[in-house]
């Protein structure tokens, strides 16, 4: 399942005025991730590029009964938004990693006891992994957004297995509550599509993105 938007309007410029009247601070690079994850700046590096961190300031609330790709999309659009109305030229790249069950959201859980609940309505499922990216060029105001989705199908757990992995704190901040690139590899069964997607950042798609909006890796 894939969305794509794609529109020309300039972002962020009611967002600027409120909250840097002088938006014009220098990159050292013209790329910028707009998240403070550090998976996804490993990804990112991974994939060869280089580009400063500046995490958005926005409320990640799920909003009830959206859909999964849907909230994805708007939640990388909004954190994009933030941190372009913050900067001068650059390229931001956003993006938000939600759980679907069935077509439920699951995204992170709110502490430990939420984590073993969680998981264990996964365990044993097929369910999909869906990240929302959104990228925008703050010079000329153009904008790509889209969600896509990785089925994960995961192995039965144990009520014991459950709360001995959220106890290790792995699933802390995790969308589903769980870290398929730490320990939980373990537990899945099958993947279909992109690994690094649901790791949080769906790399193979970004980096045509980028490329059609003129960033190059440096390596």
């Amino acid at each position: 399942m894939i969305r794509i938007m794609i529109t020309n309007e300039p972002p962020g410029k009611e967002q600027a005025a409120a909250s840097d009247p002088t938006p014009d601070r220098k990159m050292d690079n013209g790329l910028i991730l707009a998240s403070a994850s550090p998976r996804r700046s490993e990804l990112l590096a991974r994939m060869g590029y280089a580009f400063d961190v500046i995490p958005a300031d926005v409320d990640e609330s799920i909003r009830p009964g959206a859909d999964p790709a849907e909230e994805a999309v708007r939640l990388a659009i909004a954190k994009a938004e933030d941190v372009a109305g913050r900067v001068g030229p650059a390229i931001v790249v956003g993006a938000d990693t939600l759980c679907a069950l069935g077509g439920e959201i699951l995204g992170k859980p709110a502490d430990r006891e939420h984590a073993v609940e969680m998981l264990g309505r996964l365990s044993g499922t097929r369910h999909h992994v869906i990240t929302g990216i959104c990228v925008i060029d703050t010079e000329s105001g153009r904008r790509a957004a889209e969600a896509v989705s990785t089925a994960v199908t995961m192995r039965p757990m144990t009520d014991e297995q459950v709360r001995e992995y959220v106890a290790s704190g792995e699933a802390d901040g995790k969308a589903g509550a769980y870290a398929i690139q730490e320990t939980a590899d373990r537990y899945v069964e099958q993947i279909e599509g992109s690994f690094d997607n649901v790791v949080g950042l769906p790399t193979e798609r970004l980096a045509d993105i980028l490329a059609d909006f003129g960033a190059k890796p440096t390596t």
